[in-house]
């Protein structure tokens, strides 16, 4: 039986001092410094990133990694661990404090950086955490050189350390920050609108990493703004707010006559809006209303956007009016950057609103989504509602099946031909998924497409199945 992966879909995962824990932040940081080290060494710096450098106290003459984090109580200590592991094997360390995801990724290119790490557990709850690396094109590394800095774990007490001078050093600033949020701002005029004047906005900051950046980036662009969630403590990160409950934002933005509101995760690399009525608006809508735009200016590559296989049929039949079409994925935003980058597409995402925009920013983030999205809004003269409304949502369900295994379900020929006649049914392959959950003994099911009734019936059929196949039996049954 193979051994578990240590990465999973999004870095390393688990709860704070008990599977994710200071050690282990620390020997990640020794795994990874040895790797960037021997694999990744970092090339001669233009003038700009050497001055840069300098005027932090670092030479420039050996590989540097950015640190960010989100609020969580534990951020603190993993933070010092994997610092400390790192300069331990002659890495130099730039910390850059609490940020967003996204602005770890731009930092690393702007400062020609070997890579970047940040430590959140994105909308997850606060006991939880993570620590993912970025490469130096400040996008997340592949499997493959996760498994290889995995495998260095094992090999740590035979590989050498420096001594002396040859130690890294640990310096914290907060001026690439400064830098990132001018380019954040940039993207609102790359997109044609020269402020956010004359809007008024409802902003909800999860209590995350976004609760400094987002109001002043917001405001200094002109916006009248209303702030929730904004007052992190170390533990409130996600608590009944941002994109994952934007039940607060959604109802403020109605009371408040607001324009729109906008809601972020914890490490803000997603976004979720809500319309001048308080009727949500998700990432299928938000990809609709930028990509529609893009390609009004003849500047939507291929024709194509990018999306999971959750995305609702709305959104292809929407895009497919105005002669586009939705290529779609496995889910993930992983899967949605690779196709991406194999078809030059500009616009991808996820339902949940994890927009990917590479001809912007070299990963998901929350607070240039949004600019886009408001960009769209200011130049079409339009409220949110009707740009939004180019979506008709089609019926979607999704069922999870609680299983005594995740295993043999593929090869179960009752099972697969349940799906097989589900597809058939649906009248497209691509509106039905049957896949394990990464976390749970759960089996989800989830089908969509133009009937309700049809929908209903495949994902009940389905189900049906698994639970006599495999699923767990009930007390007194």
């Amino acid at each position: 039986m193979s051994k578990e992966r240590l990465f999973g879909t999004d870095g390393v995962r688990g709860v704070a001092n008990e599977t994710l824990t200071a050690p282990l932040a620390l020997h990640l940081g020794m795994a990874a410094g040895h790797w960037f080290r021997a694999a990744a060494p970092r090339p001669t710096a233009p003038a700009a990133q050497a001055d840069r450098l300098a005027a932090l106290g670092l030479k420039g003459d050996r590989p540097f990694v950015i640190i960010g984090r989100d609020t969580r109580l534990s951020g603190d200590m993993l933070e010092a661990a994997l610092a400390a592991g790192l300069a331990s094997v002659g890495v130099d360390v730039i910390n850059v404090g609490i940020v967003p995801t996204p602005a770890v990724a731009q930092i690393v290119l702007a400062y020609g950086a070997a890579a970047g790490v940040v430590i959140s557990a994105s909308h997850n709850p606060f006991d939880d955490n993570g620590i993912k690396f970025f490469g130096c094109n400040g996008k997340k590394l592949p499997d493959r050189v996760e498994d290889e800095i995995e495998a260095l774990l094992s090999r740590l007490e035979t590989l050498p350390r420096p001594i002396g001078g040859d130690i890294g050093r640990v310096v914290e600033s907060d001026a690439p920050v400064a830098e990132y949020r001018q380019r954040v701002m940039a993207t609102l005029r790359s997109a044609g609108a020269e402020s956010l004047s004359g809007l008024r906005l409802v902003m909800d900051c999860a209590n995350g990493a976004a609760y400094q950046l987002g109001p002043q980036i917001f405001r200094d662009l002109g916006a009248e703004l209303i702030v929730l969630h904004a007052e992190p403590d170390g533990i409130n990160i996600n608590v009944h707010c941002g994109s994952t409950k934007p039940q607060d934002m959604a109802a403020k933005t109605r009371e408040a006559g607001a324009h729109a509101g906008l809601a972020f995760d914890g490490d803000a690399d997603r976004v979720m809006f809500a319309d001048e009525r308080g009727q949500i608006v998700d990432g299928d809508r938000m990809m609709a209303i930028i990509a529609l735009h893009l390609h009004a200016q003849g500047k939507l590559p291929g024709g194509v956007v990018v999306a999971t296989i959750m995305s609702n049929v709305g959104l292809e039949q929407a895009l497919g009016e105005h002669g586009l079409r939705l290529h779609r994925t496995d889910v993930g935003d992983r899967y949605v950057a690779e196709a991406m980058d194999q078809l030059g597409a500009a616009v991808g995402g996820e339902q949940s609103g994890h927009i990917l925009l590479p001809h912007l920013t070299p990963t998901g983030d929350g607070l240039v989504t949004a600019l886009q999205v408001l960009a769209v809004m200011h130049e079409a003269g339009k409220p949110l509602s009707e740009l939004a409304s180019v979506v008709q949502t089609c019926p979607q369900l999704l069922r999870n099946v609680r299983v005594r295994t995740k295993q043999g379900w593929r090869e179960d020929p009752d099972i697969q031909g349940a799906i097989e006649e589900g597809r058939k049914r649906l009248g497209s392959p691509e509106w039905l998924s049957v896949r394990p959950s990464g976390t749970e003994p759960l089996i989800r099911v989830m089908a969509q497409g133009t009937d309700q009734a049809t929908v209903e019936e495949v994902v009940e059929s389905i189900c049906a199945v698994i639970e006599r196949k495999l699923g767990q039996k009930q007390p007194g049954r």
